[in-house]
C-alpha cells in the first residue's frame, strides 16, 4: 500500500501545473535588454467554455518597434500613440509615435483549442530587472477576461487571478 498515496499526489501535481497554464501566457518569461524580442501569447482556452473571438495586447511603455504577425482568418488592428518625447530608433531615425495596442479579431478559437498570437518587438534599453506586463483581454462569443493584473511593486505575483503576462529584462 505504499503506492496509495503516489497516485494523489502526482494528480494533485498535475492539477495544479494546468492551473498555473491557464492563463495567457508569453512563450518566453525573460529576454534581453535592448533587443529585439518574439513575443509569442499562447491563448489555452476561452472564456468560461465559450470561443475567443478578439485578443487586444496593450503595449508596455518604452517598446518602440512593434510587428504584429497576421494570422489567416483573423483581422489585425493597432493603435498607434504620439509620444510625448520622441525618441530614437535602431537605425538612428525619430520616432515620434509608437503602437500601443495590437488586437485580433474576428477568427473564432474554440475552447478546446489552443492557438499562439505573435508579434516583434524592440525591447527598451532598461535596466535588468525590469518587468513589462501586457495586459490582454480576451472576448469570446460570451464573456470576456482581462489578463490585465499587475502586481504591487516587490510583491509577489502568484496571488493575481488574472495576471497579465509579464517579460523580465535581463543583462545582454
Amino acid at each position: 500500500m505504499r503506492f496509495s498515496f503516489a497516485l494523489p499526489v502526482a494528480i494533485s501535481a498535475l492539477l495544479v501545473s494546468a492551473s498555473a497554464f491557464a492563463h495567457v501566457t508569453l512563450d518566453a518569461r525573460e529576454a534581453p535588454t535592448d533587443s529585439y524580442f518574439k513575443a509569442v501569447f499562447n491563448v489555452p482556452h476561452g472564456c468560461e467554455g465559450s470561443p475567443t473571438t478578439r485578443i487586444r495586447v496593450r503595449i508596455p511603455d518604452g517598446v518602440t518597434s512593434v510587428k504584429p504577425q497576421p494570422k489567416q482568418g483573423w483581422d489585425l488592428a493597432t493603435v498607434k500613440t504620439k509620444l510625448a518625447t520622441p525618441t530614437k530608433g535602431s537605425h538612428g531615425e525619430a520616432i515620434t509615435e509608437a503602437i500601443t495596442e495590437v488586437a485580433w479579431s474576428g477568427g473564432r478559437l474554440l475552447d478546446e483549442h489552443i492557438d499562439e498570437f505573435m508579434m516583434q518587438i524592440r525591447l527598451p534599453n532598461a535596466a535588468p530587472g525590469t518587468v513589462l506586463y501586457f495586459p490582454i483581454v480576451q472576448d469570446c462569443e460570451k464573456g470576456i477576461t482581462r489578463w490585465i493584473e499587475i502586481p504591487e511593486p516587490n510583491a509577489k505575483p502568484g496571488g493575481l487571478k488574472e495576471p497579465a503576462p509579464a517579460l523580465r529584462l535581463i543583462a545582454k
